[in-house]
């Protein structure tokens, strides 16, 4: 309800101006539309006060001063008046004309459509990279200044914008507002649950322009396109060795450092990364959730699925460049690239043998410390390797997968049959 004194009715039809009162402001209880028409009523009054002032100023030099004085009143309300209008309301009536997404003000629409247009006006005068609108500039150059001035109560951790300490704290708080319709799943911000229903959807917006492939995520798709340019910009300062992202160097330094942060509950051991935790976890859960929809095989990991389904395309894809042996793992043909180099990178500090890679190194210790973790469940049997209680557990099961194409004959291993082709001369 809005409370208008008499005075201000009779002002209000005789076309004279009042300036807004508190009277207005308070009983209006933040009616724009009210409070709106009353000032365009009065701005109205004073305008045309002003055009008659204008007419006459000829004939009464005396008025002249008072008339010039209510005039600028008038355009000072007027472009006050202009402001406010102008005001966000709430409603969403400024559209985007390519994606049709709706925004509060013209402003906001106007920096959305930069992502459409590619103009980004603010650059940074470090190291000339561009971006969309001024905040994202500022948070950037802190790169450079080494400024995070936002820190966190809890573990002191510090980062360069407050919205990067609020993600932060809810890995104390535990909090994960945003969840999945689909499938109940949390998280933290708003954003990654957008990127996680893309994995419902099977959306992929983002497309490398070289090869096609598309990707859920704009930043995967930059660290992709680094496999087209060979961009590595991110160089430890202990070796030298580059890598296409910052995360990566941070893994990367953690094999100087020893550090390794993320523990499990239930064995104790520690890792370098959570997301190495995570799958180490699933060893103690059994949860394999990754399944391949031609023999029904289930994996505890993305990429160990997708290098077993080239099994089933035959494809191999990674060539030694020496010998021309292919492999289905690119790590696999690193490995086998270092028998060329004669290079032995892992050594064993108890006896100082050398091996080319890190799980050679890890199988080998185990004849050290005595560790046997892959256990048969038929007859209490342990071993050092995984591969070693697979081929154990066919004398139980009386499989015999490998053949001799020379003559038929089959083994459990396939050990036990390259033994056995050297009989025929053949040499794998």
């Amino acid at each position: 309800m809005t409370v208008t004194s008499k005075k201000e009715e009779e002002e209000e039809e005789t076309g004279h101006l009042v300036p807004v009162s508190q009277t207005h402001l308070k009983a209006s209880n933040g009616s724009n539309g009210e409070l709106s028409h009353k000032m365009v009523l009065r701005n109205r009054s004073l305008i045309n006060t002003s055009k008659y002032c204008l007419k006459n100023r000829g004939t009464n030099s005396a008025q002249q001063p008072h008339d010039a004085e209510e005039a600028e009143k008038s355009h000072s309300r007027s472009e006050l008046l202009k402001k406010h209008l102008q005001r966000p309301t709430g409603k969403k009536s400024n559209s985007c004309s390519d994606s049709g997404k709706r925004f509060t003000s013209s402003v906001k629409l106007k920096i959305h459509q930069r992502i459409h247009t590619e103009e980004k006006p603010f650059g940074c005068s470090q190291c000339g990279k561009s971006f969309i609108w001024q905040p994202t500039l500022k948070s950037h150059q802190r790169i450079h200044t080494g400024e995070k001035p936002y820190g966190c109560d809890q573990c002191g951790k510090s980062f360069t914008t407050s919205s990067y300490l609020t993600m932060h704290q809810r890995t104390h708080t535990g909090e994960k507002p945003y969840g999945c319709d689909q499938c109940g799943k949390s998280f933290t911000t708003s954003s990654y649950l957008t990127i996680h229903q893309r994995t419902h959807t099977g959306e992929k917006p983002y497309g490398c322009d070289q090869c096609g492939k598309s990707f859920i995520r704009l930043q995967t798709l930059k660290l992709h396109q680094r496999i087209h340019t060979g961009e590595k910009a991110y160089g430890c300062d202990q070796c030298g060795k580059s890598f296409t992202t910052s995360s990566y160097l941070t893994m990367h330094q953690r094999t100087h450092t020893g550090e390794k942060s993320y523990g499990c509950d239930q064995c104790g051991k520690s890792f370098t990364t959570s997301s190495y935790l995570t799958i180490h976890q699933r060893t103690h859960t059994g949860e394999k959730p990754y399944g391949c929809d031609q023999c029904g095989k289930s994996f505890i990991r993305l990429q160990t699925l997708k290098s077993h389904q080239r099994i089933h395309t035959g494809q191999n894809p990674y060539s030694c460049d020496q010998c021309g042996k292919s492999f289905i793992r690119l790590q696999t043909l690193k490995s086998h690239q270092r028998i060329h180099a004669g290079e032995k990178p892992y050594g064993c500090d108890q006896c100082g043998k050398s091996f080319t890679t890190s799980s050679y190194l890890t199988i080998h210790q185990r004849t050290h410390t005595g560790e046997k973790p892959y256990g048969c469940d038929q007859c209490g049997k342990s071993f050092i390797r995984l591969q070693t209680l697979k081929s154990h557990q066919r004398i139980h099961t009386g499989q015999n997968p490998y053949s001799c194409t020379q003559c038929g004959k089959r083994y459990s291993d396939k050990r036990s049959l390259t033994k056995h082709q050297k009989i025929h001369g053949v040499v794998s």
